[in-house]
């Protein structure tokens, strides 16, 4: 999994590109504060190689909660930024920090 961060110059966004190799897997999304943690808002598109893809604009100066749904089960990111305990969920949640 990875995560790459493109700051714009011009505005106070950050491009956002989410990787998540998952061959096996039919459908994989990624929720998080930025989405309301709606599973079906940012949905990631299988690529020929068997990765998941997808970018998102976050406004930068920013921390957000996420994880990611792979065909149903919530998994982390590997290389977030780091984790943070999430009481609701019983579990840690990944960091994006920006």
């Amino acid at each position: 999994m990875a995560i790459t961060k493109q700051y714009l110059k011009s505005k106070p966004i950050c491009k956002v590109t989410f990787i998540v190799p998952a061959k096996e897997a039919t459908n994989v999304s990624v929720a998080g504060e930025f989405n309301e943690w709606n599973a079906e808002a940012t949905v990631l598109k299988k690529l020929k190689n068997g990765n998941f893809k997808g970018t998102i604009d976050l406004p930068k100066d920013n921390n957000f909660e996420f994880k990611y749904l792979v065909d149903g089960e919530w998994t982390n990111e590997e290389e977030a930024d780091g984790y943070l305990w999430n009481d609701f969920a019983a579990a840690d949640n990944s960091l994006l920090i920006l």
